[in-house]
């Protein structure tokens, strides 16, 4: 997730004239097509916009920054994402953007430059359709989940997920790895691809797969819906499942600790995020009070505890997205005030104090760091 980014292609393309008498010098400079911005370290916020109003976008901003640029494909490519935005992940070369239309077909991976957030290409349907998270694994390949054609309520999964293999180096899909339905976060741990599902798809299956082989090597079923959180500083895999969190040895797969996040059945934990020394994860555990508004607080525990003190909340309140800044190791949480105007990027430090906040896009949901 960490990237690098240059750019700037100001050119002066035409000579300065004498003018005569008073007049003076002028100096004609012209930039090409514009002055872009400098994408080479800094945080990407991926704003997923309003429901069905596909305007979602990537913001930026520089660490020691408090202001972001908005919208930063548009600025760069004159054109907007046109869907909400449900994931960005970066080579060192090129960045993938998931793109999510509210019509059937109109889904799409835009691939930029990852030093310029230049368009380069463009997958489209049906080589994608519902994308939900994007893992890159190295320069040549990048995994991206699908749900694949959806239906309308009840049946809203009608087909399997999968998961689309990304060609980096032709900008095209090389194959498509089939897996349960609602297929939806990813982790990629000790050479794995561990692969969860939403939690209304019913299915409670965590699918393990090869990438020498791009192949399913392994399905585990769980109490719920599986959530692949990463791997600990031992290695360790955590899935979180309901309200219970696992670590798993994927050698063996043997469950070596569960953890109970809470014994409350109204409440339901999310965001889950690992500390940039893998030995605390975070967390949100929330509900949604009479107006329908979530509610909750964000804790933290060592991976070498037994249990979640839930007296002791690191931040009163719940977030859109949570992440560590593996760099600097603050933590970032997504604020949306509403899906009708933008949302902050607040930052704090690990004991819970808070940094400062930045103005982002509507409805921010994840950051990438580089």
């Amino acid at each position: 997730m960490i990237n690098t980014y240059n750019r700037m292609k100001t050119r002066i393309i035409s000579a300065c004239a004498l003018v005569a008498a008073s007049i003076g010098t002028w100096s004609c400079n012209q930039s090409d097509p514009k002055p872009k911005g400098d994408y080479v370290q800094g945080v990407f916020v991926i704003n997923e916009g309003n429901f069905s109003s596909n305007n979602g976008s990537l913001a930026f901003f520089a660490r020691e920054n408090t202001t972001a640029e908005a919208d930063i494909f548009n600025i760069v490519n004159g054109q907007t994402l046109k869907g909400g935005i449900q994931g960005y992940a970066v080579s060192d070369e090129k960045g993938l953007i998931l793109v999510d239309n509210s019509a059937a077909g109109q889904d799409e991976i835009q691939i930029v430059d990852a030093n310029t957030m230049e368009s380069l290409a463009t997958i489209g349907s049906p080589d994608v359709e519902n994308p939900r998270n994007v893992v890159v694994v190295d320069d040549h390949t990048a995994y991206v989940s699908c749900w694949g054609t959806t239906g309308t309520y009840p049946n809203f999964f009608v087909s399997n997920g999968y998961i689309a293999v990304v060609d980096l180096a032709s900008n095209s899909i090389k194959k498509r790895i089939s897996v349960a339905k609602g297929a939806e976060n990813m982790v990629y741990a000790n050479g794995q691809l561990i692969v969860g599902t939403v939690d209304y798809s019913g299915v409670n299956t965590l699918t393990v797969i090869n990438t020498a082989t791009n192949e399913v090597a392994k399905e585990i079923s769980m109490i719920a819906a599986p959530n692949p959180i990463g791997a600990d500083a031992s290695g360790k895999l955590w899935v979180q499942a309901g309200l219970q969190v696992f670590q798993i040895d994927q050698a063996s797969w043997i469950n070596e600790k569960t953890i109970t996040l809470s014994t409350d059945a109204s409440k339901s934990a999310g965001n889950f995020a690992l500390s940039n020394d893998k030995q605390t994860i975070f967390f949100n555990l929330s509900y949604y009070d009479a107006n329908y508004v979530s509610q909750g607080q964000t804790y933290a525990f060592k991976v070498s505890d037994n249990a979640v003190d839930l007296s002791k909340p690191l931040i009163n309140r719940v977030f859109t997205g949570l992440a560590v800044d593996p760099l600097q190791g603050l933590i970032y949480g997504a604020v949306t005030p509403s899906y009708a105007q933008a949302g902050y990027a607040v930052r704090y430090r690990t004991d819970g104090s808070v940094v400062d906040s930045v103005k982002v896009g509507i409805a921010p949901t994840g950051f990438v760091f580089k």
